[in-house]
């Protein structure tokens, strides 16, 4: 393993101990550290930048959420910069200090409380932590209204979020009323203007907050919303097994007792009379044959898939994630068995559009020419190089060979489409 001695990284495929990877500079005897400073900068510029992968409409909604409800931080923030603004920076006092890691240590507690509300877990030592904290820079800080009185709008925008209706009425209410109380009304603008000052406050004390809690009630009916969705999913697969299951039992539940109480009897017979033990055991293969063919067509009538529910299942799935979805069908019908593996198709095609790409339309088309049905689907927001397909392609390409269709799949140079295609035999396939 060479070593490249102005950066510090290592070559070959796995640098774990590459300052671009660790974090820290990379120390050498006798290298001064701002030397190696700069080498871990120069290694982290020159990384190559992240591949963007697609978010589902749920995750770019919480991570908005989250941006959004800092708006408490924000607030905290505006007050201090504002007042250390008005100060003499040559000399920090002590009040500028307190200042400063007063409003660090607020920003620290919101930051916990707003995670622990989206989690959905309780976080009360963070809002009386908190609400401490910013009591305290209020009676201790000299300041007007604005931008003082801001702190206590930040952690009611906070606090409401972690509280019943009851709590967020009281938290919102006394935030305010205590803010008028401790610090004196002061200027809105740059002239003096008490009453236009105290009203717009008193308004951004009533709206802040519970702007707060209305983005997060609509987050959590999103969320709702969508593990409705999976657990349907999952209940949906869990009363197909156990269709199948009991379709299974009635089929050949019967015929399997009988073949193992008519072998019980073959057993006994085969020492006393041979010849009825050998008409048992032909019983036995009568119905081991009958129960072999039930299942095979339990199984068959399993497997099929219909194309148009397919179709419109897949569509859906498609648009729900944000993929504009267009269709282009034959209109003469399909066979069962080519229709039932272009199904297979399209399902493990949206299955890939879903998980490899960041696409924002897909088009699927089906033509019947010559004897034979051809699909094509066609997305773009390639992620992945041209010619790599993943194991399901490989699956799936093997079960159209079998059934003589060609399927293949790759992305078109320079276009960012990736194009599934698959043209299968409608007669005489195997």
């Amino acid at each position: 393993m060479q070593t490249n001695s102005d950066t510090g990284e290592a070559g070959g495929d796995m640098p774990p101990a590459s300052p671009a990877f660790s974090g820290e500079p990379a120390r050498t005897p006798g290298r001064p550290f701002w030397k190696a400073l700069l080498g871990t900068t120069d290694a982290v510029l020159r990384r190559p930048p992240r591949r963007r992968t697609g978010k589902t409409s749920v995750e770019r909604l919480r991570r908005s959420t989250l941006c959004t409800l800092l708006v408490g931080v924000f607030l905290a923030w505006v007050g201090t910069i504002t007042r250390l603004a008005e100060r003499d920076w040559h000399v920090p006092t002590p009040l500028m200090i307190f200042d400063l890691a007063g409003t660090i240590a607020f920003s620290v507690l919101y930051v916990q409380m707003l995670r622990a509300s989206v989690a959905g877990v309780k976080a009360t030592r963070e809002i009386v932590a908190s609400g401490a904290i910013a009591l305290v820079m209020l009676v201790v800080l000299d300041g007007d209204l604005w931008p003082l009185g801001l702190l206590a709008v930040a952690w009611s925008s906070g606090a409401v979020l972690l509280l019943d209706r009851r709590g967020a009425i009281a938290v919102s209410v006394g935030a305010a009323a205590v803010a008028m109380l401790v610090v004196p009304s002061g200027r809105f603008a740059p002239t003096d203007a008490p009453v236009p000052s105290t009203i717009a406050f008193l308004m951004m004390a009533v709206f802040m907050p519970w702007a707060n809690r209305f983005q997060l009630w609509f987050w959590k009916v999103v969320r709702t919303a969508e593990e409705g969705k999976e657990a349907m999913a999952r209940l949906a697969v869990t009363e197909e097994r156990l269709r199948f299951s009991r379709d299974l039992h009635d089929l050949v539940g019967h015929s399997l007792s009988a073949i193992a109480l008519k072998s019980e009897v073959a057993a006994k017979l085969s020492a006393v009379d041979a010849g009825r033990a050998a008409e048992e055991m032909g019983e036995v293969r009568a119905l081991a044959r009958k129960a072999l063919k039930e299942i095979r067509t339990a199984v068959r009538g399993y497997r099929t898939v219909d194309l148009d529910a397919e179709l419109r299942s897949m569509t859906a799935v498609l648009e729900a994630g944000g993929i504009g979805c267009s269709l282009e069908l034959p209109e003469e019908a399909i066979p069962e068995e080519p229709a039932t593996l272009l199904a297979w198709v399209i399902r493990e095609g949206t299955t890939n559009v879903l998980r490899h790409s960041s696409a924002t339309r897909c088009r699927i088309t089906i033509t019947l020419r010559e004897g034979t049905a051809m699909l094509e689907m066609i997305n773009d927001g390639v992620t992945r190089p041209a010619g790599r397909g993943g194991t399901g392609l490989t699956g799936m390409s093997e079960r159209v060979t079998a059934m003589g269709g060609v399927l293949t799949a790759g992305a078109g140079e320079g276009t960012g489409e990736f194009r599934l295609r698959a043209t299968i035999p409608l007669e005489g396939a195997r």
